[in-house]
């Protein structure tokens, strides 16, 4: 059974409780998490599932842009299953970052440029990105590149997020952006798409630190992510 397909049939007919709206509630809660949003994968399921936010555990007070972005990965996803089985294009990274960020208070901020590329420098992890000057032609030259290659691989898909975080195109918002151009590609390619849990997020930030000196690291914790993602669809198709 295609996974796009039926993402999309899910996505159209509005089906509740299949692969579709587990996925949706799933990699928003964890990519959101893992930049930080304090939401809950129960307040994320809440807010995917009624358009409401329940408090939880005395809360009283919510971060609005953590609702938002939570909202607005929704829309990320249906726009990026739309598109899945489009090349990757910089329209398309450009589109993801508008629509995370739409309605938050970056907007607000003119030197964000929000849907589209850094006005200002950005140190992640002590490690120094593209300086914005720079973002456009390394975003076209990683593209190129990538596009030059005749069978795309988990590995290959693995190999442009680090690139692409590396480059750190955007002010902010990058890492929700890769991981939404990694399900895609995995799509596009015919490869079972994964979800990096936030519970994993010290693999994973430790994979994409030591990528250049050992990259098993990065492929084993998206290999144990892919094998999550395959128990998800052998539920619901009963894979063999």
């Amino acid at each position: 059974m295609n996974l796009l397909t039926v993402l999309r049939e899910e996505k159209s007919s509005r089906l509740k409780g299949g692969i579709y709206h587990q996925t949706q509630i799933k990699l928003a809660y964890n990519s959101n998490r893992i930049e930080g949003s304090k939401l809950s994968e129960e307040q994320t399921r809440y807010i995917f599932e009624t358009n409401t936010l329940y408090l939880e555990n005395g809360e009283k007070t919510t971060n609005v842009d953590d609702i938002l972005e939570t909202i607005n990965h929704f829309s990320c996803f249906d726009y990026m299953l739309n598109i899945a089985d489009e090349p990757l294009s910089e329209k398309h990274i450009k589109k993801f970052h508008y629509l995370l960020k739409y309605n938050t208070s970056d907007v607000k901020k003119s030197w964000f440029n929000v849907g589209d590329y850094k006005l200002k420098p950005n140190i992640v992890g002590g490690i120094e990105t593209a300086l914005p000057s720079d973002v456009p032609h390394e975003m076209k030259k990683l593209l190129e590149t990538y596009h030059k290659k005749q069978l795309i691989s988990l590995t290959d898909i693995i190999d442009f997020q680090f690139q692409f975080e590396q480059i750190h195109p955007f002010q902010d918002g990058n890492g929700r952006v890769g991981r939404l151009i990694l399900f895609k590609e995995c799509l596009l390619n015919n490869i079972i798409p994964f979800i990096i849990e936030d519970e994993y997020k010290f693999f994973y930030y430790r994979g994409l630190s030591e990528y250049p000196k050992v990259k098993e690291y990065l492929i084993d914790t998206c290999l144990s992510a892919q094998d999550n993602y395959i128990k998800m669809m052998d539920y619901f198709f009963k894979i063999k």
